[in-house]
């Protein structure tokens, strides 16, 4: 894939919109020492906010409006011109972007796998009946249910760190988080077990993040640019294409990841319903365009391929007992 020289003026100051937890915080501060090294001249500054998201920890993200809890607020500041740019962990971001918003750069990936994380155990298959696992993912919850229906699936809220406190507290015996959190914020001793997308399909977009702008500033995008990496970029649009085109939220478990290898990308994904009972897989692979664009648009394609097919064979079924049962809640 190639990519144009942008030739712009560097910007003389910038500010990103932030979570407050330690690990967004980590996150958006590794985006402004990548711009920092890009632009020395300019001052780049982070604006610390609270979303709703992490205000209300007793409910289900699915209940009270799903994971765009999280970006509201950021994106609130960047249309009042309170930012410039905001950092998101991708699995975080909803499908459908806000109109006048747009992903502007993709960093590289760390790794997508969920994290087995327990003061007691070595991995899943070590866990006795009863074992309490804890998780507040429909995705996991579902494949937790199918391959270990011996578990006790109990909801778990919170940062990365509130999560890590309930665990050692005993709450859970043990509990399923993203490994690149953990990585991210030097906490990999914490994992007992990686968890292989062969077992557990990762979210789409996990281990990726995402820089949101205002769609209409196209000097802060050439700015931003350098920051995207391409082969991540192509895997993050294939799986957040497939699960677009399936209504992709909380509500509905699926899992997508995608591989690039050389030219040719290969996604995986499932949909399944909550309780794991009924879980359909499929796979596609294609050839990628020689240009960043076409390859971007390739990999979208595939993503929404894949997800035609799914519905062909049955994911409509899942999606409408979905929609039935969020109606009489």
């Amino acid at each position: 894939m190639t990519r144009a020289n942008t030739g712009v003026q560097a910007p003389s100051r910038l500010v990103i919109a932030s979570r407050e937890s330690r690990l967004a915080l980590w996150q958006a501060e590794y985006v402004a020492s990548r711009l920092r090294a890009l632009y020395p001249e300019c001052k780049v500054e982070i604006l610390g906010m609270t979303t709703r998201g992490d205000r209300i920890l007793d409910k289900s993200l699915s209940l009270i409006g799903g994971k765009g809890l999280f970006v509201k607020e950021l994106e609130a500041a960047i249309a009042e011109g309170r930012a410039d740019l905001a950092v998101h962990s991708l699995k975080d971001v909803p499908m459908e972007m806000p109109e006048g918003f747009s992903l502007a750069a993709v960093l590289k990936r760390e790794n997508a796998c969920d994290a087995f994380v327990s003061d007691k155990y070595d991995a899943l298959e070590a866990l006795p009946d009863g074992a309490r696992v804890g998780t507040s993912s429909s995705r996991r919850e579902a494949a937790l249910r199918a391959e270990y229906p011996f578990l006790k699936i109990e909801a778990l809220r919170g940062n990365l760190d509130t999560r890590l406190r309930k665990l050692d507290e005993g709450r859970y015996d043990a509990i399923i988080l993203a490994a690149a959190g953990l990585i991210r914020l030097g906490l990999e001793k914490r994992i007992r077990a990686f968890i292989p997308p062969e077992k557990m399909l990762p979210a789409p977009g996990q281990g990726a993040l995402g820089v949101e702008i205002r769609s209409d500033r196209r000097e802060l995008a050439a700015w931003l640019a350098p920051l995207d990496d391409p082969e991540t970029a192509c895997c993050v649009r294939a799986e957040r294409a497939l699960a677009r085109a399936l209504g992709g939220s909380c509500q509905v478990p699926l899992g997508a990841h995608a591989l690039f290898e050389k030219k040719t990308l290969r996604l995986r994904a499932f949909v399944a319903t909550p309780d794991g009972a009924i879980r359909l897989f499929g796979e596609r692979a294609g050839a990628l365009g020689d240009t960043e664009a076409d390859a971007k648009a390739d990999a979208e394609a595939i993503g929404a391929a894949l997800a035609r097919e799914l519905l062909d064979r049955g994911a409509d079924d899942i999606l409408a007992r979905l929609a039935a049962s969020a109606a009489r809640v």
